[in-house]
């Protein structure tokens, strides 16, 4: 058992998930000193105190005694610097070897079904536009369908989705290539993030895959402004597209700017940046449209429009539904929830490959909600 490496792994996972040594300690049931001569790696800690400290973690205690997977071929950007970078890395190559484990002992590996659409060539000009027609052509996505399931639909072209819960507004997602095992997306969940964030940030990863695969350095911190653009625009296009979004925005042609970006955005599951992305690529009112969109915002409610913010509700009925994220008509955290890993983690442990305590690792649960959900399986 070496100290050390379980030192690492305890500060590289309490941080990722945002605790405080003195948090942690508490949640495990230890004094602070206790808990950090742990991460000092001062003695050899006994068998209980790892298994309280997993169980705070949320995690097995397997994961503590075992290096962390690297990544190397990843797209992490934001435009400030993020304290827990290293530990959403480490969290994401400990899922996503999982992940793949698992494939490889069911014998179900998936293949990238948008694999001939990335783009090689760097220095070649690229619509994002017509990308994210072809996308959603290759995915069965008729031109004027909303889509109901982002995660449900990326997994489907093969592309690994993981939700994480990181306590900052500064990250909300990253992708990684197929030659670091993904090709994946990982999207920031945290409850203070909009679902409609969460799926905006989904196809704006995707988008990323299919543009800039040649960006993919997990030494690259500061956004690229032009790849970003291009992602936007993709992932503006891909979750609705022209004839789609210009027939319902047409349809609401006498209601006010703020009241017409809502009932679009309802209809199509979209963030309200969505909606404006659309309307500033038109000549009017063009790039104007995001000064002015927050200007009657901040006469509205009387506050600015933040990074992470949704607009509040325009209707008073909808308002305890928007207190937790502040989105009009807010969206379910089941509006956003990942497939493909619980059912291969479901046929694993009826197949007997691995146990169900093995099952909640993998799906980062602990063993009673692991056993609730098995309770509850169904052909």
């Amino acid at each position: 058992m070496s100290v050390e490496l379980i030192a690492a792994n305890l500060r590289r996972m309490r941080l990722a998930k945002g605790l405080s040594q003195e948090e942690l300690a508490e949640s495990a049931g230890l004094s602070r000193p206790a808990y950090r001569n742990l991460e000092k790696a001062v003695s050899t800690p006994r068998t209980a105190t790892l298994m309280a400290v997993a169980r705070a973690l949320g995690v097995g205690v397997e994961q503590l005694l075992r290096p962390a997977p690297q990544l190397r071929f990843v797209r992490f950007r934001s435009l400030k610097r993020l304290n827990t970078r290293d530990g959403i890395l480490d969290d994401v190559a400990s899922w996503l070897s999982d992940f793949r484990d698992l494939e490889d002992l069911l014998g179900e590996p998936h293949k990238f079904r948008l694999a001939d659409l990335v783009v090689k060539d760097s220095g070649k000009p690229v619509d994002p536009v017509a990308l994210a027609s072809k996308a959603r052509e290759r995915l069965g996505i008729r031109p004027k369908d909303a889509i109901r399931d982002i995660c449900g639909l990326i997994e489907s072209s093969g592309v690994k989705v993981y939700s994480t819960n990181v306590a900052s507004n500064a990250f909300f997602g990253m992708s990684v290539s197929e030659q670091d095992g993904g090709p994946a997306v990982v999207v920031n969940t945290w409850e203070r993030i909009s679902v409609e964030r969460w799926i905006f940030t989904a196809a704006h990863e995707l988008g990323h895959l299919l543009l800039h695969a040649r960006a993919y350095d997990v030494g690259e911190t500061a956004e690229e402004k032009e790849e970003e653009r291009e992602a936007n625009i993709f992932a503006a296009h891909f979750l609705m597209q022209k004839e789609a979004f210009e027939g319902e925005w047409n349809d609401a042609y006498g209601m006010p700017l703020m009241d017409r970006a809502f009932k679009v955005k309802r209809i199509f599951r979209v963030s309200y940046r969505t909606i404006l992305y659309r309307l500033s690529e038109s000549p009017a009112p063009g790039p104007a449209i995001w000064p002015r969109f927050r200007l009657l915002y901040r006469r509205k409610f009387g506050r600015p429009l933040g990074i992470a913010d949704e607009p509040e509700p325009v209707t008073a009925d909808a308002f305890s539904e928007a207190l937790r994220s502040g989105e009009p008509e807010t969206l379910s955290p089941a509006d956003f929830k990942e497939d493909r890993l619980s059912a291969l983690v479901r046929r694993a442990v009826e197949k007997h490959a691995i146990s169900l305590s093995r099952g909640a690792e993998i799906l980062r649960l602990s063993m009673r909600d692991m056993r609730e959900i098995a309770g509850s399986w169904v052909t």
